[in-house]
């Protein structure tokens, strides 16, 4: 890969883990606001139990999309982005534009759906 797209790459993995940060940082102040209101009945409760399970089911989906993130930046300053880690060929240029951090290549991505 040239090193204009890993420059490409990197600059939206970038902006993405600041972004992902940005909106953990923003779910986990709601939570805490949350957390600290005084409840009157049963369905303000409910309510908010329910605002906060999702809430935090969000915070979960997003932290693992952070880590997938920062281990695919390391990819990229080992020199290593790009490579399938199923069959070590390289993953095609239009799949990293739709998914940057992907560690599948398109067929492996099946096999690996399929086997789920």
């Amino acid at each position: 890969m040239q090193a204009s797209e890993l420059k490409y790459f990197k600059d939206i993995l970038e902006s993405r883990k600041t972004q992902i940060i940005k909106n953990i940082s923003g779910v986990n102040a709601e939570l805490d606001q949350l957390s600290h209101l005084e409840l009157n009945d049963e369905g303000d409760y409910a309510s908010v139990n329910n605002n906060s399970m999702v809430e935090s089911a969000i915070v979960r989906q997003q932290e693992q999309e952070l880590a997938e993130i920062n281990v695919t930046l390391g990819k990229i300053a080992n020199g290593d982005y790009g490579i399938c880690v199923m069959c070590e060929d390289t993953i095609g240029f239009q799949r990293l534009k739709v998914k940057p951090h992907a560690i599948y290549c398109i067929d492996c991505r099946e096999i690996v759906e399929k086997t789920k």
